[in-house]
């Protein structure tokens, strides 16, 4: 799950009351397909630091509460307001998350470098989603990179 540092970075959310956040601002289909049909309470997540200096895996976080409708597509003048977006049927979700642990950091240009990792959709050209899935496979492999 990609968040850029100057909006909310793995920081923000070690401070954050009861170190919990709504995963705010989801605003592509696919992306809010993976949280409603995908995540479940307890999924564990990489938090992933985008569009800054040094991209890449910063921390771990993980789901505790599924998907809901995301309350700032209601909010007129919200930079996440959607009007098109009815409040009996919302287009919009969030899940919350919940800290676990800073690990150190595993760049994008180093995650580019494992054959194991290859084939991830963070990869993938022309990928712009901030909330991918992650192969058990790949899991395991960057989690003995970075624990």
């Amino acid at each position: 799950m990609k968040s850029e540092p100057t909006d909310f970075s793995i920081d923000d959310l070690e401070k954050a009351p009861k170190q919990t956040i709504d995963w705010y601002g989801i605003r592509n289909y696919q992306a809010r397909n993976f949280m409603r049909d995908d995540m479940s309470l307890g999924d564990l997540a990489f938090f992933y630091h985008s569009n800054c200096k040094t991209p890449g895996i910063v921390g771990i976080m993980t789901v505790s509460k599924l998907a809901y409708p995301d309350r700032l597509q209601f909010i007129k003048d919200h930079k996440y307001f959607d009007s098109k977006s009815p409040p009996d049927n919302p287009r919009w979700l969030n899940v919350d998350v919940k800290f676990v642990k800073k690990t150190k950091l595993l760049e994008l240009k180093d995650i580019r470098n494992y054959a194991e990792l290859k084939d991830m959709r963070i990869l993938q050209r022309g990928n712009r989603l901030s909330i991918t899935p992650v192969s058990p496979e790949e899991w395991h492999f960057i989690y003995s990179l970075i624990a």
